[in-house]
């Protein structure tokens, strides 16, 4: 028989043990751990920088629906379940939730931020938030955000110009929202029939012709460069519309320009049917033109036409109020614009 090495036996049945130990302790542990009980909560909410819509009082409802969660056992707590029923939360954009080893439960909520609160054609209203969510109204508070009104529908489900017109208010919201000074400034936002914008200022009467939501920085830029100047020369009460929707200029219009380039067809009109001797020319047009201030020498420029290097401005760069009849063409010596903006350079 061959020599027994019982040393090598030995080490290998002490291995054993430790291991078979090992594997005991450890499920121990883990049964033990199973039966702790959860010693508090701990909940953070981000995402909403001033406007909270859901608070703590809100998840704490929500996971002690099923009986309280402090002092349940650990193991009869199913977290993925908990964050399933947060996330059904429309002002829930994610949520997560676990326990650290003092046994303190941690739920971590990410809520959406509202960039624009929208009003539809038939006065129902919703917000939206940055991914162009829709999102209900709160009976805690209201946000303070931009005003878009006239939106085309509400449906659940939108058409396709009115899903990228959402998303249109979306970027213009979140472009007014990202600025204090607009933020302070736009008191509301207009959807256009023709898919465009127009905004009511806080301070100022009168109406600003913005466009589409395509280079918002360029035309809020050539915005802010006008009221630099018409502040401090005129004053703004003295233009009824503001046009920056053209690029490199700003066109603005004088008060009272609209009701005199109806007068002037219906002048035009009636000289047509009775004859030119019987009525008089119509005035000239209360328009007036004043340059962005340039940082070049410019020589005096012409007080009815200004060009602006690529963009010639005239009397069709002129926008009416909507419901106006635009006005033919009329004589030179009788209806040149004397008002347009070039860009601040």
């Amino acid at each position: 028989m061959k020599n027994i090495n019982w040393k090598k036996r030995i080490v290998q049945a002490l291995w054993l043990l430790i291991g078979t130990g090992t594997v005991i302790l450890f499920g121990a542990a883990i049964q033990k751990k199973n039966h702790r009980k959860c010693d508090d909560v701990k909940i953070e909410i981000t995402g909403a920088e001033k406007d909270v819509f859901i608070d703590e009082k809100d998840v704490m409802d929500l996971i002690n629906s099923n009986g309280n969660i402090i002092g349940k056992d650990l193991s009869t707590i199913n977290l993925k379940a908990l964050e399933a029923a947060l996330k059904k939360n429309m002002w829930v954009n994610n949520a997560e939730m676990f326990f650290d080893n003092n046994r303190l439960l941690h739920i971590n909520i990410e809520e959406r931020q509202p960039v624009a609160r929208v009003f539809s054609a038939d006065g129902s209203s919703f917000y939206v938030d940055s991914t162009a969510v829709r999102l209900p109204l709160s009976d805690k508070l209201s946000a303070r955000v931009p005003v878009f009104t006239n939106f085309p529908s509400n449906k659940e489900i939108l058409s396709e110009p009115d899903s990228e017109m959402l998303y249109n208010v979306v970027k213009l919201g979140k472009f007014i929202v990202a600025d204090s000074f607009w933020m302070a400034q736009v008191s509301q936002v207009a959807i256009l029939p023709n898919a465009g914008f127009e905004m009511i200022p806080t301070i100022g009467d009168q109406v600003i012709e913005l466009g589409n939501a395509d280079d918002l920085e360029n035309k809020f830029d050539r915005l802010y460069s006008f009221y630099k100047q018409a502040w401090l020369q005129n004053g703004m009460n003295k233009y009824e519309k503001i046009d920056v929707q053209f690029d490199g200029q700003v066109v603005a219009v004088k008060r009272g320009v609209g009701k005199a380039l109806i007068d002037s067809v219906e002048a035009k009109q009636l000289m047509a049917s009775v004859g030119k001797d019987t009525v008089q020319a119509a005035p000239k047009l209360p328009i007036s033109v004043a340059p962005l201030k340039s940082n070049k020498t410019e020589k005096p420029l012409n007080k009815n036409v200004v060009a602006n290097k690529q963009n010639k401005v005239n009397n069709k760069s002129l926008s009416v109020s909507h419901g106006a009849v635009k006005p033919k063409k009329v004589a030179a010596d009788r209806a040149k614009p004397k008002a347009v903006m070039s860009k601040d350079q």
